[in-house]
């Protein structure tokens, strides 16, 4: 599906809850010496103009990140995540939005490999640009689904890995099974993150019950519901973050933050979260 350009969403409410938890499985990545990759399988752009037409045609970002930017009372995960939108910001303004390639590249260390798919030309062509070449930073024009098995098992045995297709493309939602499906085969010990729509279609309902089939060790699943469907059922409600093998500090964090979240970016009464668990 190349059509799918994800300035038009930058920012946007799921941005926040995604990199939210993108952040936070990072940071406790760190924690220990030994090194680790991490696979973004969908990697996009790298950054986004938030003044730009796309991002201006339905101003979706103004429902996320810039609910937050000035806000003096974040708690302490969202202050993070803050922090590194404005680091994407030198100038003080908010007019640029960091993508998950440079959220990882901006908290991961120097020692740390990342490997990055993006298969529509243009996008891979500017994400390229920005962090081809660096350190230690793999850029691929390729299907991160096809291309994920290459980079598993990492040398190290340590490992986390993004997937946030659109879900625009067909058979996405199938894909992504059968993709984790594989991944887990060839190493059962990562940290996998899938990216979800909350939209009114069977299979997005259905995946979460799919994922947690395919997760003995331990997961973790997290929502945030903010607007509803219009009278047709289209538009984007909200949308999940499901983590296999998630970190045993996530769940506590995550139920700290989300009340919040749900009062701020919450745009209709009935505003909500889920937040439930497997441990290992």
């Amino acid at each position: 599906m190349l059509a799918y350009r994800h300035a038009f969403h930058a920012g946007n409410h799921a941005d926040v809850l995604k990199h939210l938890v993108l952040l936070q499985v990072l940071r406790y990545m760190n924690g220990k010496d030994k090194p680790y990759r991490f696979v973004d399988t969908h990697a996009g752009a790298g950054g986004y103009s938030l003044q730009g037409r796309y991002a201006q045609k339905k101003g979706e970002y103004l429902e996320g990140i810039a609910r937050l930017w000035e806000r003096t009372d974040l708690p302490e995960p969202l202050a993070d995540y803050v922090a590194r939108v404005r680091e994407f910001n030198p100038g003080g303004a908010l007019e640029q939005y960091p993508g998950s390639p440079a959220f990882a590249r901006m908290v991961m260390r120097s020692g740390d490999p990342l490997c990055l798919f993006e298969l529509h030309p243009t996008e891979h062509r500017i994400l390229e640009s920005y962090l081809g070449g660096q350190r230690n930073v793999d850029v691929r024009h390729a299907d991160g689904f096809d291309g994920l098995k290459s980079q598993l098992p990492p040398p190290t045995r340590r490992g986390a890995v993004l997937i946030d297709p659109s879900y625009e493309g067909h058979g996405d939602y199938a894909r992504v099974v059968a993709t984790l499906r594989d991944a887990l085969a060839r190493f059962a010990e990562g940290v996998y993150m899938v990216w979800y729509p909350q939209v009114q279609k069977v299979e997005a309902a259905e995946l979460p019950r799919r994922l947690e089939a395919l997760a003995p060790k331990g997961w973790l699943h997290a929502r945030l519901t903010v607007a509803r469907a219009d009278a047709k059922g289209f538009g984007l409600a909200g949308s999940g973050m499901f983590v296999i093998n998630p970190p045993y500090t996530l769940h506590d964090t995550l139920a700290a933050v989300l009340p919040w979240l749900v009062s701020v970016l919450g745009q209709v009464e009935g505003a909500n979260f889920l937040l439930d668990q497997k441990a290992a």
